[in-house]
């Protein structure tokens, strides 16, 4: 006998090592957070050609919108308030349209005909909508009370001149667009787009259509974060497969780190015999968290090479991508220039039953069907269909908790993930 006792039989591949100091996935946030920072240059671009793009720096009104008080609808204007009861008012020759306005001013007690997008000429101060109007001969009548103002927009009511309409680190949408547009700008300032390595690791790995020997299976990796990347707007360095080899590992980390800004791997994230990438971030000295309390996704790595952050996500479709989702989603975009921003969650009743121990946070597949989320049947993490039959993940807290149904959960869509 040599004295060497096994661990007590917990059979539990989720259990949590005892001894081993795990961090809590909102500290592994605010790391990230806290620690990064843009790494990308800056380019002007037409308004027209930056859909997508992060601002580098506060986008400011070149003048007010509207730059003019104008008619909001389509009517006669006049001078000041109306009191209570009929009025009768001569009708000015002329009118005043968007695009054309009047040339004149109008006189005190007389009525224009104004259009929608109308200047307010010198003079008029009130528009009365033209279906509350009676027309004659030269001159109109209308019932009051109406107040100054009325059916008009301000000078500048939406955004005045020099103000800032769009900060630095938003990534800009359509509507974005047109509301720079709408204050004279004409080009903006925007972050060159994040570049980002992606690498699948593991000898047993062959590409999907290829021929699969014993133990071998598809890379469903790589597709997947690729087309993530790309949704996200970024573009993609595809360094292809790499087996388990060190030296090799480590010259692809080499080639991504001088093509790339960020690095995705999956796989070899653990502290296994073949788990290369949290080796050689450690072997580098930049290893910085890997143990995450987190279900699916504990074998995370977070680390530099050559000074590029590197994402070493689990091996198992859906820990990568949940991983991806909750810490490389974010991370990227502050790399990228954006604000860091927190996925939008919303409570809805849950459609199923779970009970959870305390100590780790824990993401479901989930989709709402009927006012209810529901979850996909097993928790495993190389169940992939799961990934394509959810709408969304279940966030779970640390804390131990008992769900029934009818509980309210958390439910993060897909699309506040930007997917």
């Amino acid at each position: 006998m040599t004295g060497l006792k096994p661990p007590p039989l917990r059979n539990d591949c989720f259990a949590l090592p005892a001894g081993v100091e795990w961090t809590p996935v909102d500290a592994a946030l605010e790391m990230l957070r806290d620690r990064l920072g843009p790494t990308t240059g800056t380019e002007t671009r037409p308004v027209a050609q930056a859909l997508g793009a992060v601002l580098a720096a506060d986008a400011v009104a070149l003048r007010a919108s509207p730059p003019q008080a104008n008619s909001a609808v389509d009517g006669y204007g006049f001078a000041g308030a109306v009191p209570e009861g009929a009025h009768v008012m001569p009708l000015e020759q002329g009118r005043a349209a968007a695009g054309v306005p009047f040339d004149g001013v109008l006189p005190t007690g007389h009525a224009l005909r104004v259009l929608t997008g109308a200047a307010l000429p010198e003079g008029v101060e009130t528009v009365i909508l033209e279906e509350d109007v009676t027309l004659g001969d030269g001159e109109v009548a209308f019932r009051g009370p109406l107040k100054r103002g009325a059916n008009t927009r301000k000078a500048g009511e939406d955004v005045a001149a020099g103000a800032v309409v769009l900060r630095e680190g938003r990534r800009l949408t359509p509507a974005d667009l047109a509301l720079l547009a709408s204050v004279g700008i004409a080009e903006v300032a925007v972050r060159a787009t994040l570049r980002v390595a992606i690498l699948s690791t593991g000898d047993e790995l062959t590409e999907p259509g290829a021929e699969a020997g014993p133990g071998q299976i598809y890379d469903a990796n790589r597709p997947m974060l690729c087309a993530l990347v790309q949704r996200l707007g970024y573009r993609v360095c595809d360094m292809g497969r790499v087996p388990d080899d060190r030296a090799s590992l480590r010259a692809t980390l080499d080639r991504a780190a001088a093509e790339a800004d960020v690095i995705l791997t999956s796989g070899g994230a653990s502290a296994g015999d073949e788990d290369h990438v949290s080796a050689l971030l450690r072997e580098a000295g930049a290893m910085q968290e890997w143990r995450i309390a987190l279900k699916p996704g504990r074998p995370l790595a977070l680390g530099l090479w050559q000074g590029k952050p590197v994402f070493g996500l689990p091996g198992n479709p859906v820990a990568a991508l949940v991983c991806s989702l909750v810490f490389a989603r974010p991370a990227m975009a502050v790399l990228a220039g954006e604000t860091w921003s927190a996925p939008q969650g919303y409570d809805v009743p849950a459609g199923f039953e779970k009970r959870k121990k305390p100590g780790r946070r824990e993401y479901l597949r989930a989709r709402i069907r009927e006012g209810r989320v529901e979850v996909f049947a097993s928790e495993g993490s190389g169940r992939v269909s799961g990934l394509s039959w959810a709408e969304g993940l279940v966030e779970i807290g640390d804390e131990a908790c008992h769900i029934r149904p009818g509980d309210p959960v958390r439910f993060i869509p897909y699309g506040s993930f930007g997917l």
